[in-house]
C-alpha cells in the first residue's frame, strides 16, 4: 500500500489506542461500529452522487473521505492493511475472470 495510506491507518490505530480529546477519530471509536458503518454508507453515496454530477473534484474529495471511514472500519475489525493488500494483488494477478465478474454482479 502507499506510504499514505499506511501513515493514515497507523495513525486511526494510535487513536483507538491513544484516545486524544477532540478526535473525530476517538469519537467515532466512542461510538461504535454502528456509527462508524453508517459513516461508510453515507459517504458511499456521496461519492456516487460527486461521480454522477461529473465534478472530478468533488468526488475525489468524496472518496478521500470514504476511504478514511473504511480504514476506521478495519482498525475496528482488526483488519491489517496488509491483508486488502494481499488480497489486492491476487485480484491483480487474475485473468479470464469476466464470467464470473458478470455472474457475481448479477446477484447484488
Amino acid at each position: 500500500m502507499t506510504d499514505t495510506l499506511k501513515g493514515l491507518y497507523e495513525v486511526i490505530q494510535d487513536r483507538q489506542k491513544n484516545p486524544q480529546e477532540g478526535s473525530y477519530t476517538c469519537y467515532l471509536f466512542e461510538k461504535g461500529i454502528d456509527k462508524i458503518l453508517k459513516k461508510c454508507a453515507e459517504e458511499c453515496g456521496e461519492v456516487i452522487i460527486a461521480a454522477k454530477n461529473g465534478k472530478n473534484e468533488d468526488t475525489t474529495e468524496e472518496i478521500c473521505d470514504l476511504i478514511y471511514h473504511l480504514l476506521v472500519m478495519m482498525v475496528e475489525e482488526g483488519i491489517p492493511l496488509e491483508q486488502v493488500e494481499t488480497v489486492l494483488e491476487q485480484r491483480r494477478q487474475k485473468i479470464g475472470n469476466l464470467k464470473n465478474f458478470h455472474e457475481s454482479d448479477h446477484n447484488t
